[in-house]
């Protein structure tokens, strides 16, 4: 009855009216961003979501230029706590280096490779490893000292194998944006068998998304073997993907070479990788989308390994990062778990890495160049890694291992290449420029501990000395205390230096033995190197990465592995009576005066004895970067040790 009324009705019909237009405004809205919702990543879509984000969202709108709502899990995973998302960088300390986001123009639009399966028969499909007959050892045998893997083996895998999904389940879930840039892949080889050479080359092709792979550029680094030559130009003239060779014409080491590749590269990243390598489903996606999203980020894939003697594909862990031990050789050791804090435990996000192994990573084609590029001054191999973490790091720049991103590696026992003047004076001349250049005060300890180093020829340093300056880059300490804490590189330690028997005047010695070996005792001389021990403010009585270990009071005191749980390398220093005791145990280090004249003696654990001068031990500190506290702690201890020598 009411509706009767004219003026009701008149009432009722606007009501629907304006519901109607309300609905056809709220489709308008969801057509409008029906492009993002859907994944397609388009431009207009990276426009949208910047506005949105722009008004209170996660980064200003040149951070998320490149990031589409097809890259959800990027945006959702940035944003879930400050504690990922914050930046170690204050960008405005380096407004040389910021590059600004890519343009549309240097974007392609791509979509996944569509990798085709061989038969699972065949040798070594899905990553299988390929057994050599036993009638046929010998030959393998021969063979395998020109690579230092089992060449008989890779020769019978195809080119193009097959290797299984090795991604985590979240990573394949895992969206990127619609548009990235493309790359140049970047591959030094010297001798280099003809079937992982190419296996390495078909790998990238099969795996990569075809608009994203601009070219690869193969450096020969002076090959003497005939197939290497016109037969491989030959070869790869007929691949899909444009490839050509380049000569060096001289050898010229990996770090050479690989600058000769890297002025050729047109992609908008250099992806460098080793001869021997497989790239797996989905390998450089994630890779570009990070740089895609700041340029200043270096990425490298989690790098799998491929068995140097059966060529299994067996894949490594997420949980590992790069660091280095005393004498700055590269190590792999576990992600610490302030890492794993920091992303959330989720294994999807890249791990901030302090360094990288070197061989395997991809950075933006113009910030290589701003960086610095490799130094020129290093010879062959060696070094140049730590030497561009360190700069990445201190200069401004970001280091991650990419866990959605996996690259086999054929990790070879030795090397089956020999070098002018020998493998370790090179790696010296390079790691001497390397501390020189980078390390400030911790450049003495290094010398301290590695003599051979500190007198060889490092080269002229004074170019890479003004790059630092010129970049405005931190300090070493900055480095320790910020991007790598967990490192074995002296810091705040109370004692570093020898450690020195009272009685019979010989000091703690490794004797260049490594984890698991007994620890030894000889004359004290002086001169660092294997004498050189620290006392941690964690308890323990390191050298390198090893600590000083002792399980039980029978067996030999050991070298293990540094792991910072206390127990077995725990040990207490009394500044009274200059005993060193084993907290687990109660007991103390003792080196009897009867093996003074031992060259083969070993300390022992035994019951604490303050008669006993064996258990009495000097240690010496003086170095000079250590912090005011620890240092002033340090100047008791050298006192204690004069008052306590003079009473001797």
């Amino acid at each position: 009855m009411l509706l009767r009324s004219p003026i009701r009705w008149y009432t009722f019909r606007i009501m629907i009216l304006t519901s109607i237009v309300w609905v056809i405004f709220g489709m308008c809205i969801l057509v409008y961003y029906m492009e993002c919702l859907a994944g397609s990543g388009g431009i207009n879509c990276r426009n949208k979501m910047n506005g949105y984000q722009s008004n209170g969202g996660v980064g200003s709108p040149e951070q998320l230029l490149l990031v589409s709502n097809s890259d959800s899990d990027f945006l959702s995973d940035s944003s879930k706590t400050n504690s990922y998302s914050v930046d170690i960088h204050n960008n405005n300390d380096w407004p040389h280096l910021r590059l600004p986001p890519y343009q549309e123009s240097q974007l392609q639009l791509w979509s996944p490779a569509e990798i085709k399966t061989n038969p699972s028969s065949w040798p070594g499909e899905n990553g299988r490893g390929v057994e050599i007959p036993k009638e046929e050892e010998e030959i393998k045998n021969e063979k395998f000292k020109l690579n230092q893997f089992n060449i008989l083996a890779s020769d019978r895998i195809a080119l193009n194998r097959t290797i299984s999904d090795v991604r985590l389940n979240t990573c394949r879930r895992k969206r990127y944006p619609k548009h990235l840039p493309t790359a140049s892949i970047v591959i030094v080889f010297h001798n280099e068998a003809w079937s992982t050479l190419l296996r390495t080359v078909y790998s990238i092709i099969r795996t990569s998304p075809v608009n994203l792979l601009k070219e690869i550029i193969l450096v020969d680094d002076a090959s003497e073997r005939e197939y290497l030559g016109k037969e491989l130009e030959d070869h790869v003239a007929k691949l899909s993907v444009p490839t050509k060779v380049l000569r060096t014409g001289k050898r010229s080491g990996l770090i050479r070479a690989r600058l000769i590749g890297a002025d050729q590269v047109h992609g908008e990243v250099i992806i460098f990788l080793d001869a021997h390598c497989e790239c797996t489903k989905g390998w450089l996606e994630p890779l570009l989308a990070r740089i895609a999203e700041d340029r200043t980020r270096v990425v490298c894939p989690i790098i799998d390994v491929i068995s140097d003697e059966n060529f299994e594909y067996i894949t490594a862990s997420d949980k590992t990062w790069g660091g280095f031990n005393w004498k700055l050789n590269f190590r792999w050791y576990h992600v610490p778990q302030r890492e794993f804090d920091r992303r959330n435990n989720d294994r999807t996000l890249p791990v901030r890495t302090p360094t990288m192994a070197g061989g395997l990573f991809a950075m933006d084609r113009e910030y290589f160049e701003k960086l610095g590029r490799y130094d020129e001054g290093m010879d062959i191999w060696g070094g140049e890694n730590l030497e561009m973490s360190f700069r990445i790091w201190m200069c401004g720049g970001t280091l991650e291992i990419v866990t959605c991103s996996h690259v086999g590696h054929v990790f070879r026992k030795s090397t089956p290449y020999t070098f002018p003047g020998g493998t370790s004076n090179i790696v010296n001349h390079n790691n001497a420029r390397l501390a020189e250049v980078w390390m400030d005060e911790w450049k003495d300890f290094f010398f301290a501990i590695n003599p051979a180093a500190k007198n060889i020829d490092m080269g002229d340093t004074k170019k890479r000395k003004q790059l630092r300056k010129d970049l405005h880059c931190r300090d070493f300490r900055w480095y320790l205390e910020n991007i790598y804490p967990e490192s074995q590189m002296p810091l705040n330690y109370y004692s570093l230096g020898e450690i020195r028997n009272v009685a019979t005047k010989k000091c703690l010695d490794t004797f260049g033995r490594k984890s698991g070996e007994n620890i030894a005792l000889s004359p004290c001389h002086g001169l660092g190197g294997n004498q050189v021990f620290a006392y941690t403010k964690r308890e323990q009585i390191m050298s390198d990465d090893n600590c000083m270990d002792a399980s039980n009071l029978s067996s030999p005191i050991k070298l293990i592995r540094c792991h910072g749980m206390g127990g077995n390398q725990a040990w207490l220093y009394n500044n009274s009576t200059k005993q060193i005791i084993h907290k687990k145990s109660g007991h103390c280090l003792e080196n009897d005066e009867k093996d003074s004249d031992n060259s083969s003696a070993s300390p022992k654990l035994k019951k604490c004895n303050l008669k006993k001068r064996g258990q009495k031990w000097l240690m010496v500190s003086n170095f000079k970067w250590q912090t005011k506290k620890i240092a002033k702690k340090n100047e008791t201890n050298n006192q204690d040790d004069q008052d306590g020598s003079s009473e001797i």
